[in-house]
């Protein structure tokens, strides 16, 4: 009967550092895997429609700035602030109006500590024929201008200011039968652009950089301030995430590019 040979103790080590170099590597393979499933999360992000251009290019910024993508829904802030009550999956909602998220904030959708104003508005008459733009609301009565389009003023807040606007000078019962009503600003703009209607009363933030069309400002002494505010969502599971957007809003970098679009600070 042959017996086995005892390994010698340099054998032994060889492939004690063997095994140790598969054991390194199983955990650096593991580790690369975590790494994969713990990417950074993807913020949600309701959002007015009169933000589009302006939180297009935040929104870039935010991401190369911290690495967390941002995904946007934009909307009109009534429609905006319905879907969050009804439990949509939204982290961060942020309106034209403070009174929908002070509302929301009431009812506990959204936490009180995080609200915070972001962003003076601005109203305007646009027209993507220049020689069609009244330069004041007086010129709205003009029969050059067949049809006039506003956002609905029950759940768009620059269509409450659209409404407000042509109440405070007068010209709301005049103008009725020119008036045509859509879903949100973006829409309104959408209607002047296509030539469905002769002038449209939109935010100042959608038209500014607009390579086509004219507009004029409406004066901020015919309508209320409009005041736009933003708040996390309560149930959000990225609370840090959507208060690190929010900073970024609120910081030199965030107000420069809504200044850009026309928005004032707060």
């Amino acid at each position: 009967m042959r017996k086995s040979k005892r390994p010698s103790s340099s054998t032994f080590a060889s492939k004690l550092a063997f095994n140790l170099e598969i054991l390194a590597l199983l955990l650096t393979l593991a580790g690369l895997a975590a790494c994969t499933q713990q990417e950074s999360p993807q913020l949600t992000v309701s959002a007015a429609a009169n933000l589009i251009p302006a939180f297009e290019e935040a929104g870039q910024s935010f991401t190369a700035n911290t690495g967390i993508k941002v995904v946007f829904n934009f909307g009109s802030s009534g429609k905006l602030a319905q879907q969050i009550e009804q439990g949509a999956p939204v982290d961060l909602f942020v309106s034209a109006d403070a009174n929908y998220v002070t509302r929301l904030i009431d009812g506990g959708v959204v936490d009180a500590n995080s609200y915070q104003i972001y962003a003076l508005g601005r109203i305007v008459i646009w027209s993507k024929t220049a020689k069609l733009l009244p330069q004041d609301l007086l010129g709205l009565t003009s029969p050059d201008i067949e049809r006039i389009a506003i956002a609905n003023p029950e759940h768009a807040p620059y269509g409450v200011i659209a409404k407000t606007v042509l109440q405070n000078a007068r010209l709301w019962n005049a103008l009725q039968p020119k008036l045509v009503t859509a879903n949100d600003v973006r829409q309104t703009l959408t209607y002047a652009q296509t030539g469905d209607v002769s002038a449209a009363l939109v935010p100042l933030s959608l038209v500014i950089d607009l390579d086509e069309g004219a507009y004029s400002l409406v004066p901020e002494t015919r309508h209320p301030s409009i005041t736009q505010a933003l708040g996390i969502v309560s149930r959000s599971p990225h609370q840090a995430e959507a208060q690190q957007f929010i900073d970024f809003i609120l910081s030199k970098e965030g107000q420069a590019i809504l200044g850009k679009y026309g928005y004032t600070s707060p």
